[in-house]
């Protein structure tokens, strides 16, 4: 039975989620397609810039993504107290980079703000309260996302109509261990597709994106200029363009700066980062994708991943996690402790996975 997308997506129970979208009807709308030969790879590229943009709008970072034929896939993290220390000011001016927003908040954007009398001011000040919490709503972010790729779509095609299913699929990850399985499998979608044979070789996914700029630096002296961290959302900005749907025209959306992906933290220095050393997370993907190729043998080497170690997860059971990680849990992905506690809070008689998490995540003693 479908439940409600707050049932589903609750930051005080984990700010990590999966999140899968998939394009209507089974046609290849966003690759190549096997019948026509048209291709449509470019629109991957879309969904990247996009997504990218958008992390740097909304208050949600991105540790993964890839991007299939028919479908993507996300893991994200929502980062409330980040969004609870903006200013209205700066939530008004970041909500204005996706939607126009009433008369009253156009005008205090436009510097008019000595104009409006103290209820337009009062009421000015419930709406920045609203796009704060929209700021940090998985679902907004998802329909701003997959709108502006259907426009697009559908305006290259010259048709109209959905391109997407109705809803996206999202899970909740309720630990470090889901965290790396999640991510993990949505770097490893490609090989397991057949689409690649290396990470690296990867097109349109995190992994790809992150030893390709290990791999600029290492054979540039010079650093190469970082995207900046947020959006300028200073009053500079332009924010009296009038779109022509509700949601702001490409342009405008395409103007927006990229948000670098989430950075990995093993010491957990940083707030908001991964929290896993870079190096010991490609060793485990490298030796992961291994595992699941056609032409290879489909067991862990000899040498189990640090990670595997560090985070007791049985390498077995990890490959098929990073394989089937959709079949074998449901709307949440941990450890079978925290999936109690979810059923617990949810008042949920079952919830799908806590074979596979015993399986995977109770490593036994030797």
């Amino acid at each position: 039975m479908t439940r409600a997308r707050s049932a589903l997506v609750s930051v005080s129970d984990t700010p990590w989620y999966h999140v899968v979208s998939r394009c209507v009807r089974r046609a290849f709308l966003c690759g190549t397609d096997r019948y026509s030969g048209q291709s449509y790879e470019h629109r991957r590229g879309w969904i990247v810039e996009r997504v990218k943009q958008l992390a740097g709008v909304f208050a949600i970072d991105v540790a993964a993504y890839a991007v299939m034929s028919n479908h993507y896939h996300l893991v994200v993290r929502i980062d409330a107290e980040r969004a609870a220390g903006w200013s209205d000011d700066e939530v008004l001016r970041r909500w204005a980079h996706l939607f126009d927003g009433p008369p009253a908040v156009q005008r205090l954007l436009a510097g008019k703000g000595e104009e409006l009398d103290a209820a337009t001011l009062e009421a000015i000040g419930r709406w920045a309260e609203t796009y704060r919490a929209r700021l940090v709503d998985l679902s907004w972010f998802m329909r701003v996302l997959n709108e502006s790729i259907a426009r697009q779509a559908n305006a290259e095609d010259e048709v109209t109509g959905r391109f997407w299913e109705g809803r996206f699929k999202s899970q909740a990850l309720l630990d470090e261990q889901a965290v790396l399985t999640a991510m993990a499998y949505v770097d490893l979608n490609p090989i397991r597709a057949q689409m690649a044979e290396t990470p690296e070789r990867s097109d349109y996914t995190s992994v790809a994106e992150r030893i390709a700029e290990l791999s600029a630096d290492s054979a540039s002296a010079e650093s190469a200029p970082q995207p900046p961290e947020r959006p300028a959302c200073s009053s500079s900005t332009p924010t009296n363009v009038t779109p022509i749907l509700p949601l702001a025209t490409e342009s405008r959306l395409a103007s927006l700066p990229r948000q670098p992906l989430m950075p990995f933290d093993a010491t957990a220095r940083l707030r908001a980062a991964i929290p896993f050393a870079f190096d010991d997370y490609l060793e485990l993907v490298e030796t992961t994708g291994r595992c699941i190729r056609q032409d290879k043998r489909g067991a862990m080497a000899e040498h189990t991943p640090r990670l595997l170690e560090r985070l007791g997860i049985e390498p077995e059971r990890f490959i098929d996690c990073a394989t089937q990680l959709m079949k074998q849990f449901g709307s949440a992905v941990g450890a079978p402790a925290h999936l109690t506690e979810r059923c617990a809070a949810r008042q949920l008689k079952y919830l799908r996975g806590v074979r596979a998490a015993k399986a995977a995540f109770e490593r036994k003693a030797a």
